[in-house]
């Protein structure tokens, strides 16, 4: 099986930039920044898994309706098998060499990842119209050590959706007191989120 090919920036722009840890919501300091084409390169997924010199950049959506977001619990089909069984608020997932596109850069083919990356893992009709609120770079733990997240929040007003893959289950929407209930059984990233909310 080839292996995955996920876009990737050299820790030393972190540095560079402003390294931080847990959640940061200066968003505008970053995110130009990390996406620009040179600063990005496609790295093959297992040797990135293994090397902090890189990170792996991760769309993060948090699926909000009225007062309620969504929750699940990764199966034993994820494919980052390190957060098997742990409950997330997070949709979202690598970018692929398959997202690449000749007419769109930075934020525009970073945005179309994402929306592919939402709509594989969640069935809902129309665009999951998003906003970017924060980043997670949380280098406490080996998933968090080479993964840089940017945290979305999508508003789903009368909408709905659905489980798109089978390694998403117990999918619900909770309350923040319902979720904070949880939060032990809930992956790093989901934690960190949850003190946004």
């Amino acid at each position: 099986m080839r292996d995955e090919m996920v876009l990737c920036f050299p820790r030393t722009l972190l540095d560079e930039i402003g390294r931080f840890d847990g959640v940061s919501t200066n968003v505008s300091a970053y995110v130009p920044r990390i996406l620009e084409a040179e600063n990005t390169r496609f790295v093959p997924r297992s040797a990135a898994e293994e090397d902090p010199s890189h990170k792996q950049i991760i769309p993060y959506v948090l699926i909000r309706k009225g007062d309620r977001y969504l929750h699940y619990v990764r199966g034993k089909g994820s494919g980052e098998k390190r957060l098997v069984s742990l409950g997330s608020i997070g949709i979202g997932g690598h970018i692929n060499h398959g997202d690449e596109n000749l007419f769109l850069t930075g934020l525009e083919f970073y945005e179309e990842a994402l929306q592919r990356e939402l709509h594989e893992e969640l069935r809902m009709d129309g665009r999951f119209e998003t906003r970017t609120i924060a980043l997670i770079n949380d280098d406490a733990t080996p998933v968090g050590r080479v993964h840089f997240g940017i945290v979305h929040v999508c508003e789903l007003g009368d909408g709905n959706v659905a489980k798109g893959e089978a390694c998403i289950t117990d999918l619900q929407f909770l309350t923040v007191p319902e979720l904070r209930a949880r939060r032990d059984r809930m992956e790093t990233w989901s934690q960190l989120c949850l003190e946004l909310l």
